[in-house]
């Protein structure tokens, strides 16, 4: 998937293949919107002991922080209704306007965090406008992705959609690591008391400065997708009921892997394993850069195979292997570069999927209902085994008190993806 873009609404498209300028600037649009949902998650997850603190105080830090995680897990819980509405949206008024949407949702949801004062200085208030930024953000997440990867995939020659949709995931990883090198810097400069009281704030305002930027290029786009007002969610319902199910499925491996190797090991690697806050940080920024590098690679290599599939099985198959063995040695007390190499290579397992997986899910599906039907599925996906991924690992460590704990979570979920891929159906190069 490269560089060729979109042929505006109206304009034949089947077959394709003439390279215009307009790829790239498909590929930014999705990346800033879809990079300030990774960015401001990043950012949340990593300071959720000091959101729990301030805006959820209880006499128990583990109570706290618990609190925090389920806040970032309303997020996911208005995914599905996100998909729906503005997946929908996609189909039936074009890509364009959807994507402008979820951006202006997703600002309005940052905003909320940044500056809402803690419940010390607004009481309950503040809890509830913290929850209510989570949910603005979860909605609009919900809708960004289906409508973000339907326009890099209608913007390629169907023999580069692999590459040009797994820049999805490399924007979550470039974001990711802005988002980790934001948390390091001000944890490094400032005080633990400054950054307690107002610091953990700058990282969401530099996210803000993002968004009319990417508002301005999203409004500026050309359309993918000639409108289909008669089209709706009740015929994807009907019609993709299975593949919906089976796609929810597959996705559960790769999003649990995401949650908690990008966004949640830094909490990990502090709160269980005890590492300083800055060296967690940067394992956090190889985890994005490894991401960012990784993912269009190996979209490249699964644009030369003839299928999705053979990509996917061996992610599962390394996935599975090497699950355990890896969280057993960053248990027993890995240095630094250890640390981060095993971090590097259970991020790069996750990236050998990620073009190849998403194109298989979105060819499963007919144009008229590839935002919406992508939507749905990787919303609740995400809801059900990523979103709440740091809530139960959180949980699971807290009431076994075993470090190996959140592999247990990973392994289940490999398996889960595993028999959802072997009866997922395949349409490669499907307009």
């Amino acid at each position: 998937m490269d560089a060729q873009i979109a042929v505006p609404a109206g304009a034949p498209r089947q077959g394709t293949t003439t390279a215009t300028p307009h790829s790239s600037r498909a590929v930014v649009a999705a990346a800033i919107g879809n990079g300030l949902e990774m960015y401001d998650f990043t950012v949340y997850s990593f300071f959720a002991a000091t959101i729990g603190r301030l805006f959820f105080p209880s006499s128990s830090p583990l109570a706290s922080l618990l609190l925090s995680f389920a806040t970032f897990g309303a997020g996911f819980v208005m995914r599905p209704l996100g998909a729906v509405l503005i997946g929908n949206m996609a189909d039936r008024r074009g890509r364009k306007a959807a994507l402008t949407l979820t951006i202006a949702l997703m600002t309005a949801g940052t905003a909320l965090i940044a500056f809402t004062p803690s419940h010390a200085t607004i009481g309950v208030t503040a809890t509830v406008l913290v929850v209510l930024g989570r949910l603005l953000q979860g909605l609009s997440a919900g809708g960004e992705i289906g409508a973000a990867s339907a326009l890099l995939l209608e913007s390629a020659s169907k023999g580069r959609r692999c590459f040009l949709v797994s820049w999805q995931a490399a924007t979550q990883g470039a974001a990711a690591l802005l988002g980790a090198l934001s948390a390091a810097g001000v944890s490094a400069v400032l005080s633990p008391e400054a950054l307690q009281s107002w610091g953990w704030r700058l990282p969401f305002l530099l996210g803000l400065l993002i968004a009319p930027v990417g508002m301005y290029i999203r409004r500026h786009l050309k359309e993918t997708h000639e409108a289909a007002p008669h089209g709706s969610v009740v015929d994807v319902l009907r019609q993709h009921a299975r593949t919906l199910v089976l796609g929810m499925l597959l996705m559960t491996g790769a999003t649990a892997s995401m949650y908690i190797l990008i966004f949640y090991m830094p909490t990990y690697l502090i709160h269980s394993l005890h590492m300083p806050p800055v060296t967690a940080f940067l394992t956090a920024c190889v985890a994005g850069a490894t991401m960012l590098v990784m993912s269009p690679l190996f979209g490249l290599i699964a644009d030369r195979l003839p299928t999705r599939k053979p990509m996917l099985y061996v992610a599962s198959a390394v996935s599975l292997s090497c699950t355990y063995p890896g969280f057993v040695l960053l248990s027993s007390g890995a240095g630094l570069a250890l640390t981060m190499g095993l971090i590097a290579l259970g991020v790069t397992i996750m990236a050998v999927s990620n073009g190849a997986g998403a194109a298989l899910l979105m060819e499963a599906f007919p144009r008229q209902h590839r935002a919406t039907g992508m939507s749905v599925m990787y919303s609740l996906g995400v809801t059900l085994f990523g979103g709440f991924a740091p809530l139960i690992v959180t949980w699971l460590l807290g009431v076994t008190g075993n470090p190996i704990a959140p592999a247990w979570y990973l392994l289940a979920s490999s398996a889960i993806s595993l028999a959802a891929l072997t009866l997922f159906p395949t349409y490669p190069g499907r307009d």
